[in-house]
């Protein structure tokens, strides 16, 4: 069914969410697990289910969201018809930006109208997760719905921006929180951006929602339509990590040192991002790694331990890096210690430093700082 479909992605919705990382970049092309970047888990999952034409939403900073797609041919979206779509943040009325997401997707109906799908997938790029969107599809349409929203029981919110649904015992949507109140423990039914709706239905509420003078999708149409449209939700199951902050980036990042969350990730479909042809890694006499994961082209001389390193890094000869995220090109000198830490790319770390942090508060270093 997802070749009856087409994706909407937007890059930099909750780019404000984790500043530390987005400051020169999008949401979107944010470094994940050694090798990849977050658009790449969305971006994967709809390519997995058949799904050949994608629009990305772009706003600001995404030169390297370019750099990192290219023509799409890692994706299999080097198309002439179809395939990977910039759309950039302006609509035909104004040149300025849109500032919400009713202006973005008010842009875009364009790109929408001339589509031919039956559906679109509309996705942001804050999460971590393997979904069969043909089974969501597929779902929608035996319910008939207007709108159908995948959620993730969920048992710590932690976040600034986040929707509860409260679905009844056949799926339907009876209740929507937007922002509410409620954080820490407990039993939620989280929201995970991903959403289902008849691509002739989208155009005609964005439409009625811009006549009207409405500001905001989640509050003016979700919520105030909650018992007049036919909104389902799609409960799934499966490993989820949602990105809200950089604390929950450090945490969800550890996960993968976890053989059970790196297999149900990776294992059932590939996860697919843009190649690099760099030499193997090299392992210099005494040097010494635990659980961790190295990506290609490092050189590694000291102690690595509970990491995660990108390419091109450089360990030197005596220095213990532990529990840390080291990103791309990131050179570490010789007798430095490092526990706890996030490294930006390309930053430099002379000999002899002591850095650390903690696992609810990691150090973080810039992109291209030198300590």
């Amino acid at each position: 069914m997802a070749n009856q479909a087409v994706g909407v992605i937007f890059s930099n919705i909750h780019d404000e969410n984790i500043p530390e990382l987005s400051r020169h970049r999008t949401m979107a092309s944010i470094p994940y697990g050694g090798r990849y970047r977050l658009i790449d888990f969305v971006l994967s999952n709809m390519v997995n289910s058949g799904i050949m034409t994608v629009g990305i939403v772009t706003k600001y900073n995404y030169q390297s969201l370019i750099d990192h797609l290219g023509s799409g041919k890692e994706w299999d979206l080097a198309r002439k018809d179809g395939g990977i779509i910039l759309l950039p943040p302006y609509s035909d009325e104004t040149d300025a930006p849109y500032s919400n997401r009713l202006e973005a997707l008010k842009g875009v109906t364009g790109f929408l109208a001339r589509r031919k799908e039956d559906y679109v997938v509309i996705s942001d790029c804050d999460g971590i997760f393997h979904l069969d969107i043909s089974d969501v599809l597929r779902f929608h349409e035996e319910k008939h719905a207007d709108i159908t929203m995948v959620y993730h029981e969920e048992e710590d919110v932690e976040s600034s921006y986040y929707v509860t649904l409260d679905p009844d015992g056949t799926g339907r949507v009876k209740g929507l929180k937007i922002n509410p109140p409620v954080k820490g423990k407990g039993k939620f039914n989280l929201y995970v951006n991903v959403m289902v709706l008849n691509r002739e239905f989208l155009i005609n509420i964005i439409q009625d929602a811009v006549t009207r003078g409405l500001s905001s999708f989640g509050r003016d149409i979700l919520t105030k339509n909650v018992d007049t449209l036919k909104i389902f939700g799609y409960n799934f199951e499966g490993y989820y990590a949602g990105i809200s902050s950089v604390n929950k980036y450090y945490r969800h990042s550890m996960e993968l040192l976890d053989r059970k969350v790196r297999n149900e990730l990776f294992g059932a479909r590939d996860i697919y991002t843009k190649v690099r042809d760099s030499a193997p890694s090299k392992y210099i006499k005494g040097a010494t790694v635990k659980n961790s994961l190295i990506s290609d082209g490092c050189e590694i001389e000291g102690t690595v331990e509970n990491c995660i390193l990108f390419r091109g890094v450089k360990i030197g000869k005596g220095s213990v890096v532990k529990n840390s995220i080291i990103m791309q090109d990131t050179v570490i000198g010789s007798n430095v210690q490092l526990d706890c830490v996030i490294t930006d790319k390309n930053v430099m770390i002379r000999d002899k430093r002591h850095l650390a942090g903690c696992e609810t508060l990691p150090y973080f270093v810039a992109k291209g700082r030198m300590l």
